[in-house]
């Protein structure tokens, strides 16, 4: 008689115990599911707000600081710096990334009636490779100078990764952007066009790997993960002083010819 009674207990308990199961599965499952989506909302969001604040206009008033850096890959960037340096914006002019192979004499070609300021307050980067290596090398000028204001040029789309690389690589100093927009890409539309998606979306991309690097690096210069993310040292191994088309310049005259 007791087997009896006790048969008929175990198996409400028993199916009890496989709806918890069953229902913990289900809950697992809809978070492993949730989980990712959450995160893609996230991103999608996060570029919808970064595309939208990309300025499509020039600002028309244009604080003084201390100094000018401009970062190099447009050419009308350091048109528009060296604009700037002419109207007293700032009292110095650093020309961040410049190629090897371009000197004063190339700029000045371009910039004609700005070969004096060329000249006396124009400071030029051989070394830096990269956005990172722009924000080292313009930290070891204004600690040279002990500038502590930079108007900083670039195009608008880049200014965002821009700001967030030099307010990593210098918290105390105070940073003004100055975006250049040029006709070539259009990032007013930015939803419906698939040249200005083609140019945003890795520039988000890269935008979001600097904000997250920021947060788990101390110093860009002495990180292993600047090199990963940038795939390269962010700056040159080689001395300043050795560096550009006026150095090329100076060894050839003291070498002196040579004898074919």
């Amino acid at each position: 008689m007791r087997q009896e009674r006790s048969a008929p207990l175990a198996r409400p308990l028993g199916a009890a115990g496989a709806g918890r199961s069953a229902g913990l599965r289900r809950a697992a499952l809809l978070l492993a599911l949730a989980l990712p989506l959450a995160v893609l909302a996230a991103v999608l969001l996060g570029y919808v707000r970064f595309a939208s604040a990309i300025v499509s206009r020039e600002p028309a008033a244009v604080p003084r600081t201390d100094a000018i850096v401009v970062v190099t890959g447009g050419s009308q960037r350091v048109g528009d710096a060296i604009g700037l340096l002419g109207a007293e914006r700032g009292s110095r002019l650093l020309i961040s990334g410049v190629n090897e192979k371009t000197g004063r004499e190339e700029l000045a070609k371009l910039n004609p009636s700005a070969r004096e300021l060329l000249a006396c307050c124009v400071d030029l980067d051989y070394r830096a490779r990269n956005t990172i290596g722009n924000a080292i090398e313009a930290r070891r000028w204004v600690r040279n100078h002990g500038f502590r204001s930079l108007l900083v040029v670039t195009s608008n789309y880049h200014m965002p990764r821009t700001i967030a690389e030099f307010a990593h690589a210098m918290p105390g100093v105070r940073l003004v952007p100055h975006p250049v927009v040029t006709d070539q890409i259009d990032t007013g539309g930015w939803w419906h066009r698939w040249s200005a998606m083609r140019v945003l979306v890795p520039e988000y991309a890269k935008y979001l790997a600097a904000r997250l690097r920021s947060l788990v690096e101390t110093d860009p210069e002495t990180s292993r993960l600047s090199v990963i993310i940038g795939g390269r040292k962010p700056v040159s191994s080689k001395p300043a002083e050795l560096m550009g088309p006026e150095h090329e310049r100076r060894s050839q005259v003291k070498s002196g010819p040579h004898d074919g």
